[in-house]
């Protein structure tokens, strides 16, 4: 088959074309340049995506993960030419699925393939299902390990035997492991186990039959005891009962006549008290009695109080009257009068020198060196100084004589002033005002409160008169024969006595109907027992609720053990069970030890299906290494997990991949892949290899010698190389024997 022109709208392709050369094809374009989407294109064309699919933690299903970039529909065209023919395959958008539209169609007359389906398109023209498809021809990036595959196994044991791609050794080692671990997985799990459990229980669960059935019995035993007992203890408590009742009975016709008479006493109460007022306004009479008693005291003693409130009037305003200095005078005028008189007083008594009296000792000092000097003739001596001071005291005596004549005068006139008010200084002037202030407010004080006497009195006995008439109409209503307070304090009293006595009669009337009310109403029994049990009530009680409790334990545990012995089930059913359970548990025993003979076969079988095909694939796969490593490794292998192993010439044994450098690895899995391809895959029309980076780890030395076995590979099937590097076109280029490509 060969691969004429890819159309793609897929992923980040929108709309491109990609046509390979009938070899080797090297598609170049760096990252991101579209070389893993045209593959997925490719495989997508070929089998459609997996219809289980589906996104999930860090995972995106393919029909999701390569929607086109662009919103267009996912969609694309491969023209290719198999067994001869040219052939057109189409899958676009089908309603709301993106790639469920496909067309095969021969491209020169466009008429239907009718053997191809979207199903079957991938496996009918390649030869091969998807999963060999991925594990041989199909090389992803950083892929090219190989995982366990049954449909691989399968390949390979039709291509030992020439026989039909039905059976893979997994599957069936799978199957019959699966068969054996259903009989016996390990001691615990599998049919076998679990028959033999079953059998144990079965057996187990006799025996708890058994065991019930004497635990029953017995139970039923204690039980019947304890009824007996229980009713013996109840017919005892009911002799006491029936002795209660009697007494009680006794009790309720005695509190009936308690209450009768209760009621009777409280009738003849209730009419004696009548038409009497209210017991709270019957003390509150007597509250407004007592007060009218404190108001007839009060009256007495304020007519005490008038007289000498009068008399204190009196005396006091006799006292302003006689007052020897401002008698007759409003107290502001005798103030101001005495203000008056007290500040002429003050300026009278203070005189001071003036200057004219301090200017006469130096003039006179002077008219005496005047003097002294007129009548000597001469400078100032002894005798002019004598002069001198003759002259000053005459002249001071001229001055301070008439001085002190006149400060004589003021001080008689201040003597007057002081002598009409009888004051030793002015201050006693303004003492005498006061005195006379204070004997004005104290006459004032005391009519004031001679008439305050007055009027508190009246006002008292305008109250008792008030209260009294109001008592009086309310006693009026019970006592009309009441004239004065005396009599209505007695009326008062009789009223509340009788009053008490009918809420006393209501009282005891209430207690006899409540003592009634709280006796049970209980029918006396016929006879009464001649004689009581030892016990009392309550001891007898408490022994019922012992055996009463017990006997529900009993009766519990009876029943428990009856549906115990209902659940286990019948004996014989039983026995029948075990029987059964032992002959399923032969028949399984043997089933497994068949199967453990079948497994066996198996693997020997497939031993040498691979020794029969091992070989080859191993020998081929070789030769691709040694041409990849320039011969630095001659031998390769493949394991049955799919693992590879590769061996240096000359060395003694093969190593495993994982101690292989990656770039080694790369080389080794994909000499078993291109072994794989020759091998696995059908000749009669060649798959093309699909390799996507598949040389990325390659040094450009072991990439040049991949390149070489690759075109000679490509003279057979035609092989797609895509790259983001520039050494493998390069290369190519120099060579001249294949197509490139550059995105």
């Amino acid at each position: 088959m060969k691969l004429n022109k890819l159309t793609a709208t897929f992923g980040r392709l929108d709309h491109a074309e990609l046509i390979p050369g009938p070899g080797l094809t090297l598609i170049e374009a760096p990252n991101e340049g579209g070389k893993s989407t045209w593959c997925a294109f490719l495989r997508a064309m070929f089998y459609g995506f997996p219809p289980r699919d589906r996104d999930k933690a860090g995972y995106i299903a393919e029909k999701n993960r390569w929607q086109p970039w662009s919103g267009a529909p996912m969609e694309g065209s491969v023209d290719l030419t198999w067994q001869g023919r040219e052939l057109t395959l189409y899958r676009g958008p089908k309603g709301s699925v993106p790639w469920g539209a496909f067309s095969a169609v021969w491209t020169a007359t466009r008429e239907p393939v009718g053997f191809l389906t979207a199903e079957n398109c991938g496996e009918a023209l390649l030869g091969v299902s998807r999963e060999v498809f991925e594990r041989t021809a199909f090389v992803g990036q950083g892929n090219a390990a190989l995982s366990p595959s049954g449909d691989l196994e399968k390949r390979i044991a039709a291509l030992a035997t020439s026989g039909e791609e039905e059976v893979s050794f997994s599957q069936v080692e799978r199957r019959l492991k699966d068969w054996l671990n259903r009989r016996r997985s390990n001691s615990r799990n599998g049919l076998i186990p679990r028959l033999e459990a079953e059998l144990e229980e079965v057996a187990d669960t006799q025996a708890r039959q058994a065991g019930l059935l004497r635990r029953a019995q017995a139970a039923q035993q204690e039980k019947e005891a304890l009824e007996i007992q229980k009713a013996r203890l109840e017919g005892q408590l009911q002799t006491l009962g029936d002795a209660h009742r009697a007494e009680q009975a006794q009790r309720r016709r005695q509190a009936q006549d308690d209450a009768d008479r209760a009621r009777t006493a409280w009738e003849e109460a209730r009419r004696t008290a009548e038409g009497l007022p209210a017991a709270d306004a019957l003390r509150r009479a007597q509250g407004d009695l007592s007060y009218a008693n404190t108001l007839t005291s009060s009256i007495r003693q304020a007519d005490r109080a008038i007289p000498i409130a009068r008399q204190a009037a009196e005396e006091a305003r006799s006292a302003a009257a006689a007052d020897p200095f401002f008698s007759g005078q409003d107290p502001t005028q005798a103030a101001a009068k005495a203000q008056a008189d007290h500040d002429e007083a003050e300026r009278l008594m203070k005189h001071r020198p003036t200057a004219l009296a301090l200017l006469g000792a130096p003039v006179g000092a002077v008219l005496g060196m005047v003097l002294g000097r007129s009548l000597k003739g001469a400078p100032v001596s002894v005798s002019s100084l004598l002069l001198l001071l003759l002259g000053a005291f005459l002249g001071w005596g001229l001055v301070a004589l008439p001085m002190s004549l006149l400060r004589s005068r003021r001080r008689k006139r201040a003597q007057k002033i002081l002598e009409r008010y009888q004051a030793e200084d002015a201050e006693g002037i303004l003492s005498r005002a006061a005195d006379y202030g204070e004997k004005v407010s104290a006459a004032q004080e005391a009519q004031r409160q001679a008439q305050a006497a007055e009027e508190e009195r009246d006002r008292l006995a305008a109250q008792k008169l008030e209260l009294t008439g109001r008592l009086l109409h309310l006693v009026h209503a019970f006592a009309p024969e009441v004239t004065d307070l005396f009599g209505v304090s007695a009326a008062l009293s009789r009223a509340l006595q009788q009053g008490e006595r009918c809420r006393l009669a209501e009282a005891r009337l209430a207690a006899a109907e409540q003592l009634l009310a709280a006796l049970p109403a209980v029918e006396a029994p016929s006879s009464v027992p001649a004689s009581l049990p030892d016990e009392d009530a309550a001891a007898l009680a408490a022994r019922l609720s012992a055996v009463t409790g017990e006997l529900n334990r009993v009766s519990d545990d009876a029943a428990r053990l009856r549906g115990e012995l209902s659940s286990v089930g019948d004996p014989s059913e039983l026995s029948a069970r075990r029987d059964a359970l032992t002959e399923e548990l032969t028949r399984r025993r043997g089933e497994f030890d068949a199967l453990t003979a079948a497994l066996d076969s198996l693997r020997q079988a497939d031993s040498l299906l691979r020794e029969r095909f091992s070989p080859a694939v191993n020998r081929r796969a070789g030769e691709y290494l040694a041409a990849l490593t320039g011969g630095r490794y001659d031998r390769a292998a493949l394991t049955r997990q799919f693992q590879a192993l590769a061996q240096e010439a000359g060395a003694p044994a093969p190593r495993q991949d994982l101690v292989l450098s990656g770039g080694t690895a790369q080389q080794l899995y994909l000499a078993v892949r291109l072994a794989m391809c020759d091998l696995a895959l059908p000749q009669e029309e060649p798959c093309p290899i699909l390799l996507d980076d598949a040389l990325d780890a390659f040094d450009d030395d072991r990439a040049n010698l991949a390149l070489d076995c690759l075109l000679s590979a490509a003279k057979t099937r035609q092989i797609l190389l895509f790259s983001c590097h520039g050494r493998e076109a390069a290369r190519l280029g120099v060579l001249g024997e294949a197509a490139v490509i550059s995105v």
